[in-house]
């Protein structure tokens, strides 16, 4: 699958185009528990002129298993498979499972009553289990563990709202992220102290270029329910400076919310990921070490679903979703994703 930048900011624009300019807010229904989309949804509200919101968000997600395509495979398998691959690849390693956890402190504020600047600053911590490859010098069978923490990429933009109602709004994303995220970290850890080696892709900590991240979002209240639907997508601009760009993102998200009472709501929501392939390769990342160097084994589809509830109690707003992956179909050999889990506070003032 390749994502076309000019292709979707042409739907963005007949979206727009398309779309009533008028612009009348009546916040009364939207102030409920369910002004927010589900957990993992950002980008979906704007502030009143002169509003600040502090966010605090956690995630968590959990890959465990190695796949190929749409079948799961063992860590035997995974190893046995390398050597048929092409590329060949699992010679040093193969992974076994990975935790990605993610902090992030987000802040918005309303520039008018109708644009919301925002920023979001994100601290990941990954940690990911292997098993040593039969060309590995530490011992074909044993185990070990990497870890890399620190700050990640961050995010900025612009959420425009170009039509609302008492009962709808329509907020395109103007978003991006700058390369903050160190994406360069070595490690002896695989071979056991022998020999120093760059942390594989899944293991950095940014993308290391600029990404365009423009988004649109569509959101109708009823009188005890609500729906939402969102595009959203990650553009990598050029290459960094390890001579490589990560595969652009593309996330069609919808969601139901029904409110139970005026302070809380549940919330189900449905999300698919499509992801390319990283272009062009790191000269130190040589495929047949382990397959989170190759970058053609990189993209793929994803099927989320999200279960959760939303509660708006004495202005604190606390969000929270359980995420399992219900459907993948990866290229070439990756871990594949069980469940994540997302929560957050916020408050406006």
């Amino acid at each position: 699958m390749t994502v076309k930048p000019f292709h979707l900011l042409a739907a963005v624009a007949s979206l727009f185009l398309t779309t009533s300019a008028s612009i009348a807010d009546h916040p009364g229904r939207k102030s409920l528990a369910d002004k927010h989309g589900p957990a993992g949804i950002a980008g979906d509200h704007v502030h009143e002129k002169g509003e600040w919101m502090v966010e605090y968000k956690y995630m968590n997600m959990y890959m465990e298993d190695n796949r190929i395509g749409d079948r799961t495979v063992s860590d035997s398998e995974a190893i046995a498979f390398g050597a048929t691959s092409s590329p060949m690849t699992n010679r040093m390693a193969a992974p076994t499972q990975m935790t990605m956890e993610m902090h992030m402190t987000h802040v918005m504020y309303g520039a008018t009553d109708n644009v919301t600047l925002y920023t979001m600053f994100m601290l990941p911590s990954l940690t990911m289990d292997h098993i040593r490859g039969p060309m590995n010098p530490a011992g074909a069978g044993t185990e070990f563990t990497t870890h890399n923490s620190g700050f990640g990429d961050t995010a900025l933009g612009a959420l425009l709202r170009l039509y609302s109602t008492e009962r709808c709004d329509w907020i395109l994303n103007l978003g991006g992220s700058v390369p903050t995220g160190d994406i360069f970290r070595t490690t002896s850890t695989p071979t056991g102290g022998m020999m120093s080696q760059p942390l594989p892709y899944p293991m950095r900590l940014g993308s290391g270029t600029f990404n365009a991240r423009p988004g649109m979002t569509v959101r109708y209240f009823a009188d005890q329910w609500g729906w939402g639907g969102q595009v959203q997508s990650d553009l990598p601009m050029g290459k960094n400076y390890r001579d490589y760009r990560l595969g652009a993102e593309v996330r069609l998200n919808t969601w139901t919310q029904y409110l139970v009472c005026d302070a809380f709501a549940l919330s189900l929501r449905g999300e698919h990921v499509w992801r390319d392939n990283i272009d062009g390769a790191d000269p130190q990342t040589p495929d047949a070490g382990i397959s989170t160097n190759v970058e053609s084994f990189r993209g793929g589809y994803w099927y989320n679903l999200g279960i959760g509830g939303q509660l708006n109690w004495k202005g604190n707003y606390l969000n929270l979703e359980i995420v399992p992956t219900l459907a993948q179909d990866l290229g070439g050999i990756q871990l594949e994703t069980d469940y994540s889990i997302i929560a957050s506070w916020s408050r406006a003032f």
